[in-house]
């Protein structure tokens, strides 16, 4: 099943499987891929299946849409192309195909430290109203995050994950990713700025310690590594 894997300055936040045969993007919440960035139009961009093609469509965007540097309008995507709208990057990985992207960049200390192999998808048991996404690693991690207030008091989400997301779509969303010298954290989507150790989070990835403080969608969190 061909798929999508959506990154922003380095840092793998989630995938997303071409199920449909329309799949649009956008920075409105009905959209299939939101992304909730100034630069984005409300409708964006549109992916179409037709036949065994997939094809890239932009909606007249204000900042344009790109695949692999070149401005388009329409045009059918090849596996490992890099579509780019705003500072945003989609990978295409076509059916049935392994374009080895996940695997590179989960070994190389570069900024796209993070990989995702698996289906985005809810594991709603770890906290409330909390999604977690990425790709499974090596078990012997022992970095988690301790949710100290809210309903989910007292629980810990094990960070077993190249790349977890938490928050509240719309709200405030947050991802953390393991590299290889530790983990960082970046605010994905939402008006609502993450704030670590009293100072707001942007889009450009802070490194974690052992005992930080994370306020996000008004729920405080600390990041425990022994």
């Amino acid at each position: 099943m061909p798929k999508l894997i959506v990154s922003i300055d380095g840092v793998v936040i989630k995938e997303v499987q071409l199920t449909k045969d329309r799949t649009t993007l956008g920075r409105r919440p009905y959209n299939d891929i939101v992304i909730d960035n100034l630069a984005i139009s409300g409708e964006h961009a549109v992916v179409l299946m037709v036949g065994s093609d997939v094809h890239l469509e932009d909606l007249n965007s204000t900042n344009g849409t790109y695949i692999n540097g070149k401005a388009v309008r329409k045009q059918i995507l090849q596996n490992n192309d890099l579509i780019e709208v705003g500072k945003y990057k989609l990978k295409f990985v076509g059916d049935g195909m392994d374009s080895g992207f996940e695997r590179g960049m989960a070994s190389r200390p570069s900024p796209l430290a993070g990989g995702v192999g698996q289906q985005v998808r809810r594991v709603s048991h770890h906290s409330a109203s909390m999604p977690l996404v990425g790709a499974e690693i090596a078990p012997h991690i022992t970095a988690a995050i301790r949710v100290l207030s809210g309903a989910a008091a007292g629980r810990e989400v094990t960070l077993t994950k190249i790349v977890t997301t938490l928050g509240k779509p719309g709200i405030a969303v947050a991802a953390i990713t393991r590299r290889p010298h530790g983990y960082v954290v970046v605010h994905v989507e939402g008006d609502t700025q993450p704030v670590l150790n009293g100072s707001a989070i942007g889009a450009t990835p802070v490194a974690l310690k052992n005992g930080d403080l994370l306020q996000l969608a008004g729920t405080q969190m600390q990041f425990v590594q022994p």
